[in-house]
């Protein structure tokens, strides 16, 4: 076994994360056989209380198709979100029933990315998260798809596993889906091979990897997977990318799927939801030294750096932060409302105090709520 795979095995706090083509059939609606193969693995890897097992599971979307007399999944929103509706409650019930023949009981958490990057949330988050696994349950993860105001995106499980993995200091990420690991090209044409370990970003220099699963009920695809593992890997914790049926052999630190080694340090800090995560709801630009204080200097956004105001947003939203070319620089929480904004541009917060009362002596954006990008 190879230092890394033992790693795997040693691991205390794993997330695991399945797609729906690994939990449905292709026409849609629960696999109850597929279901209860994946909890025996999960229950058997967590017997004897050595490991704890956060599920970040798919298939709500497609647990609903059948019931609802939908041959397909729909593209429209607001069909996706009643089968999601409809599924979920499938989804769950499926889980609860098969985890119960170890004894384990299992709890739901939907979670939505926006909200989990503001603070109070965040720390919610991550304090019944950790409460149910103290008390022994597995907690299933999902994100809230029937209340999702943006359109539900593709792939979004595999990322909200990598950014779950992070709140939760996992010391692991598992991430399952019908294919058995990244290879470095199309794995249905011969000469190609898996990637047994990537080590860093460069390792994946020049390969081709695909976009789209073989199955018709999920979302996500290997771009997905492989972005997610960036992500975790990047935040500390190191992935295995297989397929569900070697979750048992992932576990047991065999060489099966592909294993990320994690590039980053760890880090409980908030602010990877907030860069990967949140959805910004408007743009600010910055002048040159306001680029400079933010990128550079870490510090928190005044009124005097903005030169221009775009969007409608409220106090709390996220907003992008934008240099003279209009590049992204950084992500933050705003304190204002788009409205309130431009009557403040290049003023500083001691005349605005004066003028307007001591509540508009606060920052635009303060620093410990802002997130620089790519730097």
């Amino acid at each position: 076994m190879t230092v890394a795979r033992q790693y795997v095995t040693e691991a205390r706090r794993v997330v695991v994360k399945v797609g729906s083509s690994s939990l449905t059939t292709a026409s849609g609606g629960l696999d109850a056989d597929r279901v209860d193969a994946l909890v025996d693995v999960l229950a058997k890897a967590r017997s004897g209380g050595e490991k704890e097992i956060v599920l970040v599971s798919s298939g709500a979307i497609a647990a609903g198709l059948a019931p609802l007399g939908l041959a397909r999944r729909p593209r429209d929103l607001a069909r996706q979100q009643a089968a999601a509706s409809v599924g979920q409650g499938l989804l769950v019930a499926r889980y609860t029933a098969s985890f119960a023949r170890y004894g384990v009981r299992v709890g739901q958490v939907l979670l939505t990315t926006d909200d989990t990057s503001r603070r109070a949330h965040y720390r919610n988050a991550y304090r019944t998260l950790d409460q149910l696994l103290a008390m022994g349950a597995v907690p299933v993860v999902n994100e809230n798809d029937t209340v999702a105001t943006d359109e539900i995106r593709f792939g979004d499980n595999d990322r909200l596993a990598a950014l779950v993995a992070h709140l939760v200091r996992a010391d692991l990420l598992v991430l399952l889906s019908d294919v058995d690991g990244l290879y470095d090209g199309d794995p249905a044409k011969p000469g190609t091979s898996r990637i047994e370990e990537v080590r860093g970003p460069a390792d994946l220099a020049g390969v081709e990897i695909g976009a789209a699963g073989k199955a018709g009920v999920g979302t996500g695809g290997m771009v997905t997977k492989v972005e997610a593992a960036r992500i975790a890997a990047a935040a500390g914790v190191p992935v295995v990318l297989t397929s569900a049926s070697h979750a048992a052999d992932a576990f047991a630190g065999r060489d099966t799927g592909t294993y990320f080694r994690h590039t980053g340090r760890r880090s409980a800090d908030r602010l990877l939801w907030l860069a990967h995560a949140s959805t910004p709801r408007g743009a600010l630009t910055l002048d040159d030294g306001a680029v400079r204080a933010v990128v550079e200097g870490r510090k928190s956004l005044l009124p005097a750096g903005i030169a221009a105001v775009d969007g409608d947003f409220t106090a709390g939203d996220p907003v992008e932060l934008r240099d003279a070319e209009g590049r992204a620089v950084a992500r933050g929480l705003v304190n204002y409302d788009s409205r309130e904004l431009p009557l403040l541009l290049g003023r500083s917060t001691r005349d605005l105090a004066r003028e307007l009362g001591p509540a508009y002596e606060r920052e635009v954006v303060h620093r410990d709520d802002l997130v620089v990008l790519n730097s």
